[in-house]
């Protein structure tokens, strides 16, 4: 996969977040622009586009047609635990609290995430 775009409701808000976020999991700031900004790791980028605002009143809901979630490996437990005090501090949604750190298979720990909005 060369890169993945993503439309954002807030650039300002998703740009704080990832910034923060994504340089944790290896990722440099790659591209700036008025409506956009991306991250890049090795030969893969991700790219964070502000949604226009004639398309902002239909909202996100992770269930609909479209990306459900990103999900990022980390190397160790402590890691996981480390990104989960981390993003609760920052007053993120963790999604499916009761199963963290496990979701399925008891091997694979996962801390589910909901990317903060300017309203949360």
């Amino acid at each position: 996969m060369n890169h993945l775009e993503i439309y954002v409701s807030n650039l300002k808000t998703s740009y704080v977040f990832y910034n923060w976020l994504l340089p944790q999991l290896g990722f440099a700031s790659y591209q700036n622009w008025a409506a956009g900004f991306s991250f890049r790791k090795k030969d893969f980028y991700l790219v964070f586009v502000q949604t226009q605002a004639k398309y902002l009143a239909n909202g996100y809901n992770r269930c609909n047609v479209g990306l459900n979630h990103l999900a990022f490996s980390v190397s160790s437990r402590a890691k996981v635990d480390f990104f989960k005090k981390q993003l609760e501090h920052r007053q993120v949604t963790l999604l499916y609290p009761e199963r963290y750190p496990y979701a399925g298979a008891r091997t694979i720990m996962l801390a589910f995430l909901k990317t903060p909005t300017a309203s949360n």
